[in-house]
């Protein structure tokens, strides 16, 4: 008997191991806040976040971001605790409540400041970040910084500070005085944009720099490898090209180098696009991670969102982000992942452009926007009663294990961090013929707040349709930018892409170099492409998303180098083979 119940333990243990969830999907599901600035909201109040930092500390990691009137912690990077509180002291009359914090850690004590062009912020600190427990280190600090990050260099126990966001100015960095925190000496131009050499630089939605020169901001110091690597965000927030470059230097304080594999962390297609100034750290298992802001723009340019991608270094020191399919499911940190080709659990999106069916339709918010893979437009329902729905027909029997639901914020009515919201709630039904339908999961009674929900099944289920039903919104009407199942159809992956041509102006011909216009033969059973590049055939770190087309305008190259091309398709039932990979002098 004894023995019996020593396997039963065993075996239950083995179960709950396997039924753990094993998958994230960006954007990352937070109770995000609500933008608390008036002129912010004139059309239309929404949630916003940016400019992400997170760090492990203490077996837990910590997540700051802008104007969120608290923090988050979580165990797994999947479930995230939000910790109220305010870092502002009532003397500063600014709007934002800690825009763009800097959060780092020396030894045992987490430091936070946010940014500033006054003297007078102070750096907070914490050995006992899980709860509310914080008290100032520096009453007042002298260096002025927006955008700031403190970097505490372990090896040497030196302190740095980096910050900087502009069109005009450099970033800079200085030194801190280690007992003090204070600066020491002047503050030094580490980095500036080159954008007449480097094409993704450029400002605009298709860095085209017909307006304005382009931003620099969210400076961010990792150091590997006895190498100090500067990163920062460029060409604005707002375009789905924002995206994290690296100067790469011998010391703190440079001078630096750029990277010729750059932009390093860009994600300019799919549902979810941007990510740019953001910070990169290690997991429980030292694999790094790169942390940056998705644009929404919608409602205003700085409605933002917040994702999660596998980074590291290659066996050259390489600093890489890894975005190819950085909006399906990914898996989450495991001793075992390689960031550069096991992160992608490879379920695939099975309702892309596929036919739904609403209860409602409030003016031009059409149902097909709500599976059209764009994050910038959605559906609403004309209310918010319970009832709504929408049904999702995946077009054949298909093998369903997650799912994804992006609510959008139409006629909301909150601003700021509410205390407590009535949470989202719904019940998602599965069916096979739309007729008879059974409860895929209940959260009728959640009380939880998931502006984008993730349902990773613990065990696969079969199904042709799916249906939302609404019970419960926190605030405004029932909206949903994105209905996303994901998954593997009954049917053949798309075949290997035909005819791909790079066209770009070679370096002796008159032409704009930093652009290339790929073409190629559509797949007939492909839903989209992924579009491979980087300076090297083994470094082909950079990607892009296409639906629905056989050609991308790409103006990010840095002008003078070779680059090389790779495309693949992908579909419903999986991804296709990779095709021959094309050199562009």
């Amino acid at each position: 008997m004894k023995n019996f119940y020593i396997i039963l333990f065993f075996l239950i243990g083995f179960i709950s191991a396997f039924s753990q969830q094993k998958t994230y999907c960006n954007p990352i599901n937070i109770d995000y806040g609500y933008c608390p600035i008036e002129p912010f909201v004139t059309q239309g109040k929404h949630r916003a976040t940016a400019d992400p930092v997170i760090t492990f500390f203490k077996g837990k990691y910590y997540l700051f971001s802008t104007n969120q009137w608290g923090y988050w912690h979580s165990e797994n990077m999947l479930d995230w605790k939000f910790i109220p509180r305010k870092f502002l002291r009532p003397e500063h009359k600014v709007w934002d409540e800690l825009c763009a914090p800097s959060l780092s850690f020396i030894n045992d004590t987490l430091l936070v400041i946010g940014s500033t062009h006054t003297k007078d912020f102070p750096i907070w600190m914490s050995t006992n970040p899980e709860v509310d427990d914080w008290k100032e280190l520096v009453h007042k600090h002298q260096a002025g910084a927006w955008d700031p990050q403190i970097f505490w260099d372990e090896e040497k126990d030196e302190l740095y500070m980096y910050y900087g966001s502009s069109n005009l100015y450099p970033l800079y960095g200085l030194k801190l005085n280690r007992k003090t925190f204070q600066p020491e000496g002047e503050p030094v131009p580490v980095l500036a944009l080159n954008d007449f050499e480097h094409g993704w630089e450029r400002f605009g939605e298709n860095n085209d720099n017909t307006f304005l020169q382009p931003f620099t901001e969210g400076a961010f110091m990792t150091k590997y490898n006895n190498k100090y690597y500067l990163q920062y965000g460029a060409p604005g927030t707002e375009f789905s090209g924002y995206a994290d470059g690296v100067y790469v230097g011998k010391s703190p304080l440079g001078p630096f180098e750029y990277q010729p594999h750059n932009p390093f962390s860009y994600k300019p297609g799919g549902f979810a696009r941007g990510a740019g100034h953001g910070a990169t750290y290690q997991d429980v298992n030292k694999n790094y991670w790169h942390v940056s802001t998705i644009g929404i723009c919608t409602k205003n340019n700085f409605e933002r969102r917040l994702g999660i991608w596998p980074a590291g270094f290659d066996k050259d020191d390489v600093m890489y982000s890894n975005t190819a399919y950085g909006d399906y499911p990914t898996f989450l940190p495991s001793e075992n992942k390689n960031h550069l080709t096991n992160h992608f659990s490879g379920w695939m999106l099975l309702n892309y452009n596929k036919p739904v069916q609403v209860s409602s339709t409030l003016g031009g918010y059409q149902p097909n926007f709500a599976v059209d893979e764009d994050i910038k437009t959605y559906w609403s329902a004309q209310t918010a009663s319970k009832g709504e729905f929408m049904i999702t027909d995946l077009g054949e029997r298909s093998t369903i294990n997650a799912i994804q639901i992006n609510y959008a914020d139409q006629d909301v009515e909150l601003m700021g961090k509410p205390e407590t919201t009535l949470g989202h709630k719904y019940i998602l039904y599965q069916s096979n013929d739309s007729k008879n339908w059974k409860v895929l999961v209940d959260q009728s009674k959640s009380t939880k707040d998931v502006p984008h929900e993730y349902i990773e099944l613990q065990s696969p289920t079969t199904a042709r349709y799916l249906k939302l039903v609404n019970i419960q919104m926190p605030t405004g009407k029932f909206a949903i930018s994105g209905f996303r199942v994901f998954g593997k159809g009954s049917s053949e992956k798309p075949g290997l892409v035909q005819n791909f041509v790079p066209l770009r102006s070679g370096p002796k011909v008159e032409g704009e170099r930093r652009n290339v216009w790929f073409k190629w033969q559509q797949e007939p059973s492909a839903d989209g492409y992924v579009i491979y590049f980087g300076k090297s055939p083994d470094k082909l770190y950079g990607s892009i998303m296409v639906y629905g087309k056989n050609e991308y305008y790409f103006n990010g190259l840095d002008r003078s180098d070779v680059y090389y091309f790779q495309i693949e398709a992908f579909n419903n039932n999986g991804i296709g083979p990779k095709s021959e990979i094309k050199k562009a002098e």
